[in-house]
């Protein structure tokens, strides 16, 4: 059986679930959860723009297609999905990021991004 690191928040509380549809996050349980062989540090929950779809497929990974033989049915802006940390800081960093849904974060993701750059992009607090 494969140990996922403690399903913890960005504030240190309980992981909420990203995503069931489509099911997101490393193991594709709907969460963000990671452990070391989660290379990518999928820990990221995200709500998908057409901006973003757009920019990741010009960065080579193509998140609006299908993909049946891997299970994944394409994404479509206003899903959620579990993005690879370093990803959304690249995305930040070309004024691309999409918004962030924090307590659907897990904590891991703070090794790659500072709390204060998730913060600006919360869609999940007032």
């Amino acid at each position: 059986m494969i140990e996922k690191d403690e399903s913890i928040n960005v504030f240190g509380e309980t992981l909420e679930s990203c995503s069931e549809t489509p099911i997101t996050g490393f193991f594709r349980d709907g969460c963000c959860n990671t452990n070391e062989q989660d290379v990518g540090s999928h820990t990221v929950c995200i709500e998908v723009t057409q901006k973003f779809l757009e920019y990741s497929r010009f960065r080579g990974n193509d998140l609006s297609t299908p993909m049946p033989e891997y299970g994944f049915p394409g994404l479509a802006p206003g899903d959620r999905w579990c993005l690879c940390a370093a990803r959304w800081k690249e995305a930040y960093d070309q004024d691309m990021a999409p918004r962030v849904h924090l307590t659907r974060t897990h904590k891991k993701a703070l090794e790659i991004v500072p709390l204060e750059l998730l913060r600006q992009f919360a869609a999940d607090l007032n």
